[in-house]
């Protein structure tokens, strides 16, 4: 098979190959594909050996072998204190992006520290993606705060600064959770003083913190827009959340008892 000269042909090759007529590949896709600036999906992984006829770990083996080779150590958080600590200076760091990846979010403090954030640095690029509906209602109110702040329609800065996005449930789609700056991420992962929660967490640097946003911006483009006030207002939440009883109450990740997180 013949390879296509210009990126541009290589997209209209694969719209040509696609059901629908449309691969949603662009060439600024391809062309941060082929640099090893962005980690190509699963999807589009599927798309491009099929089209090449060479098995996704020869093709993309340059973007994998870069995370491999990486000199990061990861730092393991600990406990609720650690992990929110790291969390909320991740935030307070991030000034080109901040990326929110989970539905459980419900402490106070964190999503504060969004909210002052975003409304000090307005070119500071924000992704907030939900998988399933805010499992409580001060997720929510975070949400509609964002919109107050920020346009998710607003262009005067040559950019789209405010995304706001719901994975609606599918037993295929795993949930998932972590915060990403462009230089630091947090992942939580299941407790490891305890069997309640998922308040522990791996600190990562900027090398993983880039793929993580760059997975946020791909789940974003596969989520379901909610970025008006009355779409936010419209969504259901699945618990109910009460101020004075959870004061303790966590941050970004799976499900525990007293301390969700997301």
């Amino acid at each position: 098979m013949a390879i296509p000269a210009t990126l541009e042909q290589l997209c209209e090759d694969l719209d040509h190959q696609s059901k629908e007529g449309s691969s949603g590949v662009t060439p600024s896709m391809l062309s941060g594909w082929e640099r090893g600036v962005h980690i190509t999906s699963i999807k589009y992984r599927k798309v491009l050996s099929d089209y090449f006829g060479q098995p996704p770990e020869v093709l993309f083996a340059h973007q994998d072998q870069k995370l491999t080779a990486a000199s990061e150590t990861p730092r393991l958080l600990v406990g609720h204190h650690d992990l929110r600590e790291a969390m909320t200076e991740v935030v307070r760091d991030a000034r080109q992006y901040l990326a929110v990846v989970g539905s459980r979010s419900r402490d106070g403090t964190y999503l504060d520290t969004i909210v002052a954030v975003l409304s000090e640095r307005p070119e500071l690029v924000h992704y907030r993606v939900l998988f399933g509906p805010p499992r409580h209602p001060v997720l929510r109110e975070h949400l509609l705060r964002l919109v107050t702040i920020r346009d998710p329609h607003d262009r005067s800065l040559g950019v789209k600064t405010l995304h706001i996005g719901i994975v609606d449930d599918d037993l295929r789609t795993p949930e998932r959770f972590f915060c990403a700056s462009e230089s630091a991420a947090v992942v939580p992962i299941p407790s490891l003083t305890s069997s309640e929660a998922f308040d522990s967490g791996v600190l990562f640097e900027s090398g993983v913190a880039e793929r993580l946003i760059d997975h946020a911006r791909q789940c974003y483009a596969g989520a379901r827009r909610v970025e008006t006030e009355q779409a936010l207002r419209d969504l259901p939440t699945v618990r109910s959340y009460t101020q004075g009883t959870h004061q303790s109450s966590w941050i970004e990740g799976g499900a525990g008892r007293e301390r969700d997180h997301s």
